[in-house]
């Protein structure tokens, strides 16, 4: 008769048992009840840091965030610029109750879904009696960064927003007003700029300026974050946050801009990443 083969956990005991002739000084297997949160969530090409609300602001004290959602996601499939930026940034964290969903169905959830208009009023109340947070605001149509400012300062109790600029449209294409942004960042004394002018203009426009702001210790892309504390947008109701739908309380604001992404740019990921579960996904070369 032929020997029987052995398997891999025989093997294994075999093993254990020349190392270890002695069973006292064999190590104890431990069975995990439910899988460890992981530090780090890959969706598509894009690794995002796996944090809650709470344990981020603790956590945070100096570097770039970027906080990805579905439009960025897809955008990163043929914007080689921005790969390039999100590889700079210190911090991804999840924008998007989609991308929560989307995480819980590989296998790797998330902790908390972390926006950048949901992150920066908990930053400035985090930081509230913290001296050496000083915010310096980029973003909004004339004025609306400045009503932003005044209605922060006023929750906070204090001038955590220390000066607030609403650069003119296209103005990253404008060497020269670029220039004075950043001349005005640095005179502010500022430790912490939040840029609010769209995906991917504010992260390129921070990647490309990081360097020029040697006092700024944190850098925050913050979407509409500024048009929500000026007052100048509604947001969504909470709930419907919450539930996912917040791209369809958007478009019925804003259908003329919006319609486009929500119902045709950002389709396609759902294909992405259903052969992401299926060990078919490719990203793109850089």
């Amino acid at each position: 008769m032929l020997p029987k083969r052995i398997g891999f956990n025989s093997r294994s005991t075999i093993v254990e048992s020349l190392l270890y002739p002695n069973r006292l000084q064999r190590p104890r297997r431990v069975l995990s009840a439910s899988p460890m949160p992981l530090d780090k969530v890959r969706i598509l090409n894009v690794w995002i840091d796996n944090f809650s609300m709470q344990e981020f602001l603790e956590h945070l004290k100096s570097g770039f965030v970027i906080t990805p959602n579905v439009d960025h996601l897809m955008k990163l499939q043929y914007d080689a610029e921005f790969r390039y930026v999100y590889s700079q940034a210190d911090y991804r964290v999840c924008d998007s109750q989609i991308l929560m969903y989307a995480a819980r169905f590989l296998g790797t959830p998330l902790k908390e879904k972390i926006s950048g208009s949901d992150f920066f009023p908990h930053f400035c109340r985090y930081h509230r009696s913290n001296p050496g947070i000083k915010v310096f605001l980029l973003g909004g149509a004339p004025g609306v960064a400045e009503s932003a400012r005044q209605n922060v300062n006023r929750k906070i109790g204090r001038d955590i927003i220390v000066a607030a600029h609403s650069p003119s449209f296209g103005f990253e294409r404008n060497h020269r007003e670029c220039l004075e942004i950043v001349d005005q960042i640095n005179d502010s004394g500022a430790t912490v700029l939040a840029v609010g002018v769209g995906a991917p203009k504010q992260e390129k426009w921070i990647a490309q300026h990081r360097a020029l702001l040697p006092n700024i210790k944190i850098f925050l892309a913050v979407g509409a974050a500024i048009d929500f504390e000026a007052g100048n947008i509604q947001r969504a109701p909470k709930w419907v946050s919450n539930i996912g739908m917040e791209w369809l309380f958007r478009i019925s604001r804003d259908p003329k801009r919006l319609w486009k992404r929500y119902l045709v740019e950002d389709v396609p990921f759902f294909g992405l990443l259903l052969k992401q579960k299926l060990g078919l996904y490719r990203p793109p070369l850089n």
